[in-house]
């Protein structure tokens, strides 16, 4: 998570939170390989698509701040 700036701890809680206002949905993948732990796959939905894209369109292409470090 260094190269993202998020603390450990912020991501899940996030992925929850945009689950509950239908921005992602999440599935259980079985394992790929025995012993492994099964995972939870995140896709963005309609809604959350939209609003996306909606935030790339309003982000000025220029600010350096809005890119990743």
């Amino acid at each position: 998570m260094k190269s993202t700036g998020i603390l450990s701890g912020t991501l899940y809680p996030l992925l929850m939170r945009m689950s509950d206002q239908a921005l992602v949905e999440a599935e259980w993948q079985a394992p790929e390989q025995p012993g492994r732990p099964a995972r939870h796959a995140y896709r963005l939905t309609a809604t959350g698509l939209a609003l996306a894209r909606q935030v790339a369109e309003a982000r000025d292409p220029l600010d350096s701040k809005a890119l990743p470090a």
